[in-house]
């Protein structure tokens, strides 16, 4: 395998010295014209790329910032990851985006691994309910922000949606199109998304003077299409099946979706879906298309980046006013489509 193209076999092939080429590279303004075009063409014939990783150890900043976020497969984040990168881009920088599928595990691998590559800051939405990888994290010095997660019991800034108001939408939807046997199929119960949008379904019953607690929730332990298609299944079991579910995000309703349609059980006519997040798919390519809460996740990823962006300028400038960190709460809308508007 022939060796990578060096600084040194720039300088031989130009006839100049290593400091030279160097120069060349990161400070041209200070090398002759006729010197720096000799330099060039070198790097041009002999294809030489400069060690980007050397350059970050000697400056000690990286170019390039990490995205964590919980599940890749679900377009919500693709679009998150969207708004980051467009952010990153314009100051330069690049993005790293991994998957923790879910899992404190890998999410743990993953935090270590941006922390071996000097990453400039991280956004992160977390999988550890418990808050010990963040705060394993967080001895390395390495600025994060939270992203769709309030930053709850920490000083560091988050960037989310008000899930209890998106989960009032919801079911204030349902409640208003006639609906008063109502399921909540949720996911993990240590998501703070989970609990919020539960919570503000809750009060939307309670507004309309119905019982909070008869809504009927489905937990599982995931929020994929699977899951949702698991939670179908269940709720074609119950002998008192309720008429409208409301469901943690867009894959569980789609899921929920597949398993009434497989069944024959008409939606909206026998069962009303309300997903969240209003990914692409759910209102374009689904059988029917479905009523959603829609969060602004290329907006989330874009001011996220931005907030790390400022942080870490703060850092790198000792003139500069400390950074403030904020917790930015955007506000959810909701779409309505055909897989909830018949009225019982």
């Amino acid at each position: 395998m022939a060796q990578p193209v060096g600084i040194k076999d720039v300088a031989r092939a130009a006839g100049v010295s290593v400091g030279t080429v160097s120069n060349v590279i990161n400070r041209p303004d200070t090398v002759a014209t006729e010197t720096r075009a000799r330099v060039l063409s070198a790097i041009d014939r002999l294809g030489y790329v400069r060690s980007e990783s050397a350059r970050q150890l000697r400056a000690g900043r990286s170019r390039i910032m990490g995205l964590l976020v919980l599940d890749m497969g679900n377009p919500f984040f693709v679009d998150v990851a969207r708004g980051a990168e467009r952010a990153a881009r314009e100051s330069g920088l690049g993005v790293m985006v991994c998957n923790s599928a879910q899992s404190p595990v890998e999410e743990a691998d993953y935090l270590s691994l941006f922390a071996e590559q000097r990453v400039r800051g991280v956004l992160l939405t977390p999988a550890d309910a418990t808050g010990r990888n963040i705060e394993s994290f967080r001895r390395h010095g390495i600025p994060f922000v939270l992203v769709d997660r309030v930053a709850e019991g920490t000083t560091e800034c988050s960037v989310s949606v008000d899930d209890v108001a998106g989960g009032a939408l919801a079911v204030r939807h349902l409640i208003d199109a006639g609906h008063r046997s109502i399921a909540y199929v949720s996911g993990p119960p240590g998501f703070n998304q989970v609990r919020d949008r539960r919570t503000g379904a809750k009060n939307a019953l309670a507004e309309a003077g119905l019982d909070p607690d008869a809504l009927r929730e489905l937990p599982t332990d995931r929020l994929d299409v699977a899951a949702g298609r698991d939670a179908g299944a269940r709720l074609l079991g119950l002998a008192d099946r309720p008429t409208a579910v409301f469901c943690a995000n867009d894959l569980l309703a789609l899921g929920v979706l597949q398993a009434m349609y497989a069944a024959g059980v008409g939606v909206p006519d026998d069962l009303a879906i309300v997903g969240y997040d209003d990914i692409e798919f759910a209102a374009a390519a689904a059988a029917v298309p479905l009523t959603s809460v829609r969060q602004p996740a290329v907006t989330m990823g874009a001011l996220a980046a931005e907030l790390l962006l400022e942080e870490t300028e703060a850092e790198a400038d000792t003139a500069a006013r400390p950074h403030q960190h904020r917790r930015v709460v955007l506000q959810p809308e909701l779409v309505v489509r055909r897989s909830s508007l018949a009225a019982r």
